[in-house]
């Protein structure tokens, strides 16, 4: 689709909003994960119109989407580094008044504490890696669909660097095997995280937590 400007808007920005003054949509940002794609096909299997755009999308442009949620795309950079990627200033609290909620994967999520005054380090255990247990917290609002009596599962890690600090007023709701904090959540910011990736065939009933983000937490239905 070719990329014209029409009043300081590409062309493909413009069908965008249009689009989402008819339809519930979400917006992912883009951070470099080699599951981005997929992500935005999770959303699209859900029945949800899903945008894709760069991680360094403007401030403007990414309010001009009007999404009714938003997700953060892992990606292979480091937070704690100078230069890492970053939403603009002031997203979060863009979000927080639009009560727009935010799910952060991986590297989106770290940002998401680092953003938020949380911290993120390279982990002493040097990462993890693989398919491999999480232990679920009880009463979490990320995992509230799951069956009474679910407190573990496989889920699908690729990270050398973790949280271990978290933004005031967050939570830890699911922790891996060897003591990391692997989803965290605000419930009221609407701010979420995995540090998994839920996205992938590997994690599993990865579906399920895309679903209930967005059909349950996010409040979206499917058109």
């Amino acid at each position: 689709m070719a990329d014209k400007q029409q009043d300081g808007k590409s062309q493909i920005d413009v069908n965008v909003m249009a689009i989402a003054q008819s339809h519930s949509s979400v917006l992912v940002l883009d951070y470099g994960s080699q599951y981005t794609q997929l992500i935005t096909r999770r959303i699209r299997e859900a029945g949800i119109f899903s945008v894709l755009f760069p991680g360094d999308a403007s401030f403007e442009r990414i309010k001009g989407a009007a999404p009714n949620a938003i997700i953060l795309s892992g990606g292979p950079n480091s937070v704690h580094l100078e230069g890492s990627p970053r939403v603009p200033a002031g997203f979060f609290e863009w979000a927080e008044a639009s009560k727009i909620p935010v799910l952060g994967i991986c590297y989106g999520m770290q940002m998401m504490a680092a953003m938020l005054g949380g911290e993120v380090k390279a982990a002493a255990h040097g990462g993890e890696y693989g398919r491999m247990a999480m232990n679920i917290q009880p009463d979490s609002k990320c995992f509230s669909y799951l069956d009474k009596g679910v407190s573990s599962l496989n889920v699908w890690m690729s990270h050398g660097d973790e949280a271990v600090k978290l933004p005031e007023g967050f939570k830890t709701v699911a922790m891996s095997q060897q003591g990391a904090i692997v989803a965290v959540e605000n419930p009221a910011k609407n701010f979420y995280g995995f540090q998994f990736h839920p996205e992938v065939a590997h994690t599993e009933g990865g579906m399920e937590m895309v679903k209930h983000f967005l059909l349950s937490i996010a409040g979206i239905k499917p058109d």
